[in-house]
Formats: C-alpha cells, sequence, structure tokens
C-alpha cells in the first residue's frame, strides 16, 4: 500500500486475488481441472479457425462468424485463465493496480463482444431460415465483415466507458478481491467513494451490451421457430431446429451468467457466488463452443476428414 497523496488518489498498489480456494488440495485439483479445459479449449477453437480457413467448404457467413467467435474465446480465456493458473500453484497472489486494471478492461471488452457477436450469429442464421434465396446477397462478404468489425469495435469502445467510471475511483484499501481474476463488479466495490454513479453506468452499458443483443437474438430465433414451423418440410426442420438449438445452448450459458452478474443489485463485499459465477463464462463456456458448434455438423467433419486424409497422405510421402 502506498501513502495518499494530494495529487493521486489512487493509493492501492497491487491487489490480492483471494482465488476459488485457499486449500492447498483443493488448489491442486482445481489446477488440474482448468488447465486440462483451457487447453481443450485452445485446441478446439484453434481447430475450428485452422478449418474453417484452410476448407473452402466452410468459406461460408456461418463459419466466418464461428471463426470470429472462436478466435474471441481464445483470447477470452487467455486474459485471465493462465494467471488464475499460477495463482494456484504459488502462495503469492498479488496482481499490480495496472495489471489488474488491464485485465479488467480486456475480460469486459471480450466478453462485451461475444455478447454482440453472438447477436450477429443469430440475425445471420434467421437470414439464411426465413429469406433463403435472398442470402447470398444480404450476407454477401462485405456485410459480414461489417458485423464482425462492428461487434470487435463497440464491444472494445463501450468497455471503455465502464472501466474510465471504475478507475476514476479511489482505491485506498482493502485490496482483497474475492475472485480468480479482476473483474470489473468486484474491483468496484473496493472503491472507497460512492460508486452509485459508476454502478448506474455500468448498469446502463449492460443494458446496451446485454439486454439489447438479447432481444435480437430471440427475435430471431422467435421468427426462425414460427419460419419452421409453418412452412418447412420435416427434413428443414430437423436441420433448422439443430443449428438453432445449438446456438441457443451457448446463448443461455453465456447470457444467464453473465446478466446475473453484472445486472443484478450488489450489496456488500463480493461473495463466493460471484466467482463461482464466472466460472462458466470464462471457463466452461469456451471450451463447450467448438462442441455445441460442431458435434452434429457435417460440414466440419467432412473438413476434419479431408484434413487427417492430408496427413495420412503427407506420411506415407
Amino acid at each position: 500500500m502506498e501513502a495518499m497523496g494530494s495529487e493521486n488518489r489512487t493509493s492501492v498498489s497491487e491487489f490480492i486475488l483471494v482465488g476459488l480456494s485457499g486449500r492447498p488440495r483443493t488448489q491442486r485439483l482445481l489446477f488440474a481441472a482448468i488447465l486440462a479445459t483451457y487447453l481443450a479449449t485452445l485446441a478446439g477453437n484453434l481447430l475450428i479457425v485452422g478449418l474453417v480457413r484452410a476448407d473452402s467448404r466452410l468459406h461460408t457467413p456461418m463459419y466466418f462468424f464461428l471463426s470470429h467467435l472462436s478466435f474471441l474465446e481464445i483470447c477470452y480465456t487467455s486474459c485471465t485463465i493462465p494467471q488464475a493458473l499460477a495463482h494456484l500453484l504459488t502462495r503469492s497472489k498479488s496482481i499490480p493496480f495496472a495489471r489488474c486494471a488491464a485485465q479488467m478492461y480486456l475480460a469486459l471488452s471480450l466478453g462485451s463482444t461475444e455478447a454482440i457477436l453472438l447477436a450477429a450469429m443469430a440475425y445471420d442464421r434467421f437470414v439464411a431460415v426465413c429469406w433463403p434465396l435472398r442470402y447470398a446477397a444480404l450476407m454477401g462478404r462485405g456485410r459480414c465483415w461489417a458485423l464482425a468489425l462492428s461487434s470487435w469495435a463497440a464491444g472494445f469502445l463501450l468497455s471503455v466507458v465502464n472501466a474510465a467510471f471504475t478507475l476514476r475511483l479511489p482505491f485506498c484499501g482493502p485490496n482483497r478481491v474475492n475472485h480468480f481474476f479482476c473483474e470489473l463488479p468486484v474491483v468496484l466495490e473496493l472503491a472507497c467513494a460512492d460508486t452509485r454513479l459508476t454502478e448506474a453506468v455500468v448498469f446502463g452499458a449492460a443494458v446496451l451490451i446485454l439486454l439489447l443483443p438479447l432481444a435480437v437474438i430471440l427475435a430471431s430465433y422467435g421468427l426462425i421457430l414460427a419460419s419452421v414451423l409453418w412452412g418447412q418440410v420435416a427434413a428443414g426442420r430437423r436441420k433448422a431446429f439443430s443449428t438453432c438449438a445449438s446456438h441457443l445452448a451457448v446463448v443461455a450459458i453465456f447470457y444467464g451468467t453473465v446478466i446475473s452478474m453484472y445486472m443484478r443489485p450488489r450489496s456488500g463485499a463480493a461473495s463466493d457466488r460471484d466467482k463461482h459465477i464466472a466460472v462458466f463464462y470464462i471457463v466452461v463456456t469456451p471450451a463447450l463452443n467448438p462442441l455445441i458448434y460442431t458435434l452434429r455438423n457435417k460440414e466440419v467433419k467432412g473438413a476434419v476428414a479431408k484434413l487427417m486424409h492430408r496427413a495420412g497422405l503427407a506420411k506415407k510421402s
């Protein structure tokens, strides 16, 4: 801790991350489980990015957005999980204030980008199912890039507001963060000043980042459901339901946990519930995404088989 100066209201030089558990045996078990999940996340999402780039059959809007989501998940997990793993093996749980602020902004930006990108993916599925004859025109390469880049830009720009309002507050102690990474709502509770304005700003940003994209997603899948039930043959229904069910599974896990973290009233110090909720959208969901989106996907299975065939031929030669 540093003494508070007249020019610098921030007296905390570092935060202490409490982590998921203080018991050595539990920490070792958590390290093994989280490391395995993180490696699976990297492998699965890197495979999707590589397949989409390598196989021309996957050069479609759906896989374009899926490759962006996979790259996003790699970045999202990599800005939080490696540090959490390191803290599970060491006694020192400290993180410098500047690094904590950077992690808070990056995690918030990437999470916000994912929320908006999922809405773009839902819109793509809506156009594909409801307007199939106009799909190629409406979801051309330029439109896809515009939606993807807008998702990234909106996520990072809106997060600047949240981070700026949080970091303008003085932090003069305590400095123990009851979490495994620096997440904005938990860090905000350590500010030694009135946080009501900042909490209102965070809530307003959450409405833009979470509820508006969620409304787009629900509207898109509602229209898809109506179109499938009233206008398509049984085979088309099964395919549409299969695709939409996988997307909705991701939405339910991601939005359900994030909304419960960022849009519920805060009272008192952070509880263990906050970090347990965060495990779902930081650790679990990024690992499940490759499985949810590709497990029953014939195009991806075909691309994997083609890749393995090429690898087999390369070994023989």
